[in-house]
């Protein structure tokens, strides 16, 4: 089999994961777009390797371990990338990109150091009084 058929069907897993990256704003969708990305990765990993073990005679096949450390890293990604989706969820209500960060920068504030509401100004304005 040519090298170009896994490259190309890569290509396409990995430009599909980052449209739902880009594109989506539920939050696990966007793992599940992540852990597409990765595939497309490990796809390509064992794709040269085969393919450079055809022509080099090597027996160490490190795009394929490469391949195992990326399967372990994706999975302890998705894991704690779901308990924090979830933890997140139960806290806020939702799960929408968008409106979480717009809650935790709270209406009116560009942050705590710039004198707005809540900040250092409001407050020691609060203790000389």
């Amino acid at each position: 089999m040519h090298l170009a058929y896994p490259a190309v069907l890569s290509a396409l897993l990995f430009c599909t994961g980052l449209y739902g990256v880009l594109a989506r704003r539920n939050a696990i969708l966007v793992l599940m777009s992540v852990e597409l990305m990765l595939n497309a990765v490990n796809l390509n990993l064992v794709a040269f390797d085969v393919w450079l073990s055809r022509t080099a005679r090597d027996t160490l096949h490190s795009g394929q371990a490469l391949t195992l450390f990326t399967i372990a890293v994706a999975a302890a990604e998705i894991g704690i990338g779901l308990a924090i989706v979830l933890a997140v969820y139960r806290n806020r209500g939702t799960s929408d990109i968008d409106k979480l960060r717009d809650t935790a920068e709270g209406p009116g504030t560009e942050g705590p150091d710039s004198g707005g509401p809540g900040g250092p100004a409001v407050e020691k304005a609060e203790a000389t009084a």
